[in-house]
């Protein structure tokens, strides 16, 4: 990640209005901030979530609450629990998949 031309700001998460983002079953709310060449989002997802697809886009993310499952296209899964994180770059090679049963409140930066 080359983070670049974004000055120093700070983001009020709670004066960020939520927007809806369906997933295969289940729903999340992002609140997003887009500086230059990152976006920085806050999500949370509701419990029974489940991804609509593999992402290739790289990401970091920290678990703030609950449980996120990630699964790799290969067949390999992870639990995250509430101060977990991972981070994976932009590539073909690990995309990534996110579901919840009980819902949860992460911070992700790409």
């Amino acid at each position: 990640m080359n983070i670049q031309n974004v000055p120093f700001s700070i983001t009020d998460w709670n004066q960020i209005p939520p927007t809806e983002h369906k997933g295969e079953s289940g729903t999340s709310y992002w609140r997003t901030v887009e500086a230059e060449n990152i976006r920085l989002r806050m999500v949370e997802y509701m419990p029974g979530f489940i991804s609509d697809h593999y992402c290739s886009r790289g990401h970091i993310l920290l678990v703030l609450e609950g449980v996120l499952h990630i699964k790799l296209k290969d067949g390999n899964e992870f639990r995250l629990t509430s101060g977990k994180s991972f981070h994976v770059g932009d590539n073909e090679a690990n995309p990534h998949l996110v579901s919840t049963a009980s819902g949860a409140k992460v911070f992700i930066v790409d």
